[in-house]
């Protein structure tokens, strides 16, 4: 065979070396840059790319004492025992409903709270509001369910003598699965909507200021300036940020699910993550908690696809 057969058409040797010579300039010039971002790259590949080899044990019998590549192969037998599982459809609504109340109700708020940050003329205070609202997110979620469930308790939470008084009731709350869903919202919110708001506040902070002055000369009053300036100007990061978040619509987190939920409430706390922990982690079947997450995951990503297309239609932004 003719070695200039196996070149990519318009290209010859000299061209190939050319290539490699133009790359290591490139290289050598950026050289302290690829230093500076060794450390992130080793990260993403140790803990996410490296891992994927485990993603393997969705389709094999996987015992403890085989390698990833030594328990036989089933093909798609686990993903069929949980398509048929009595939990599928119980576990698929509490995820995708809470995922969806979180992006409904939790999304918006960070916007909003930005927009009022942005409309504040006090400096100082502006500035404390601000911080005060980060602390939350430094909170370790153990300790935030520690204080929801004190916030709750029957006869002396405040939160719970509150509700008692609109809804009179002597049940414990957190053992209620109707109260469950607006109570890791609710929860949810205060934890995040502070540090979410940081990404919003910089985009508006990019804001031409004389669009204001020259709306101002136009007549226009704060609201129509916001609706007609700040809203427009920040929807590229509004959409790009709504995207990633549809990404991970039924990624909802396992530690709070954990534990704020209990048995009493399975009925709408038992979500996908909360299961793959007592199948995998509780009861040893490896194989078929691997399953259950690689499902989860392949939800994430149609997700993900769906809302950049769609974006991408209608608004022109999109991931790719």
């Amino acid at each position: 065979m003719d070695p200039k057969a196996t070149l990519l058409p318009g290209m010859n040797r000299r061209g190939i070396s050319g290539f490699f010579k133009k790359q290591y300039r490139m290289f050598s010039r950026n050289l302290y840059l690829w230093i500076l971002v060794l450390p992130g790259i080793a990260f993403v590949a140790i803990f996410y790319y490296i891992p994927m080899i485990g993603i393997s044990v969705a389709f094999t019998d996987y015992k403890i004492g085989l390698g990833f590549f030594q328990a036989p192969f089933v093909g798609l037998q686990w993903f069929g025992q949980f398509f048929q599982s009595i939990f599928f459809w119980r576990l698929l609504r509490n995820t995708a409903l809470l995922g969806f109340y979180a992006v409904l109700f939790g999304f918006p708020f960070p916007v909003f709270f930005a927009l009022l940050l942005n409309e504040m003329k006090g400096k100082i205070f502006k500035r404390t509001i601000q911080s005060v609202s980060y602390l939350p997110h430094f909170i370790s979620t153990v300790i935030i369910i520690g204080m929801t469930v004190t916030f709750l308790q029957p006869g002396s939470g405040i939160l719970w003598v509150i509700v008692n008084f609109f809804t009179p009731t002597s049940a414990t709350l957190l053992a209620d699965p109707k109260w469950f869903r607006p109570i890791y919202i609710i929860t949810d919110i205060w934890q995040t909507f502070g540090w979410n708001s940081i990404m919003f506040l910089a985009a508006l902070s990019s804001v031409d200021p004389q669009l204001y002055e020259s709306s101002r000369m136009d007549g226009a009053n704060r609201w129509q300036q916001v609706w007609s300036i700040t809203l427009p100007s920040i929807l590229p990061t509004v959409l790009t940020l709504l995207i990633l978040r549809m990404g991970s619509i039924v990624d909802v987190g396992f530690e709070k699910a954990y534990l704020l939920g209990n048995p009493a409430t399975y009925e709408t706390s038992d979500v996908i993550s909360t299961y793959v922990y007592r199948t995998g982690i509780l009861n040893g079947n490896f194989s078929f908690a691997t399953a259950v997450g690689l499902f989860n995951s392949a939800i994430n990503i149609v997700f993900l696809f769906i809302a950049n297309t769609l974006s991408k239609k209608f608004n022109e932004t999109s991931l790719w």
